[in-house]
């Protein structure tokens, strides 16, 4: 049976430990296939608010990780035997390597490690740290690939105990990219201002639950 990611706050022991790489890899493994909702906020320059993307990650037992928007567009992305295919309403279907989009095969690895709580396949990939307490941490991923390195600077992951709330990306050029999941999402309805949200992906809002 698929299982969800949802929001979770039983956080044995002390919600004030420090929050280690192997704790965090732990709490928020989850068998695959899994799946969680997202929504990730694009900013820019001809729009008043960040443009607001909805949609399902889903990693698939074959370690297949497929990104579905359902608003305000429908997309389907499925990354998966070193191959990334694009679906969307109106537009044929396109298919390509990996080799060409890094940053895609990253998401996959990362993703997949993540929900696996390998930390060893992650650090094949990426240098870790962490900060913060089991009460609400940060998970920092520098890239080692020197490709995708060139094109993103490195990926914060934010969660308060159990539930991983956000990932922050940073491309080398361009502004901080950045996608609410589980709970956070529940909790950006109805919020546009870009402070408040940006408080939600890092836990600055209010933290109850994480313990």
């Amino acid at each position: 049976m698929e299982q969800a990611i949802e929001p979770a706050v039983d956080v044995p022991g002390s919600v004030d430990s420090p929050a280690g790489a192997d704790w965090v890899l732990a709490k928020i493994a989850r068998p695959a296939p899994a799946r969680t909702p997202f929504l990730e906020l694009r900013g820019s320059a001809l729009l008043k608010a960040p443009l607001r993307v909805v949609g399902e990650y889903r990693r698939e037992a074959d370690d297949a990780l497929i990104r579905q928007v359902l608003s305000p567009y429908t997309e389907t992305t499925t990354i998966a035997d070193g191959m990334v295919r694009i679906e969307r309403d109106g537009r044929a279907a396109r298919r390509f390597s990996m080799s060409r989009a890094p940053e895609l095969a990253a998401l996959q690895a990362s993703f997949g490690a993540l929900l696996a709580g390998d930390r060893e396949r992650l650090e094949q990939h990426y240098d870790l740290e962490v900060e913060g307490s089991r009460r609400a941490w940060s998970l920092h991923l520098s890239p080692h690939d020197p490709d995708l390195a060139a094109r993103v600077s490195g990926m914060t992951l934010y969660g308060r105990g159990a539930e991983l709330r956000c990932i922050e990306s940073t491309p080398v050029d361009g502004g901080v990219q950045r996608s609410l999941l589980a709970g956070a999402v529940i909790d950006a309805e109805g919020v546009d201002d870009p402070a408040a949200l940006q408080a939600l992906c890092h836990g600055d809002a209010a933290t109850e639950g994480g313990g």
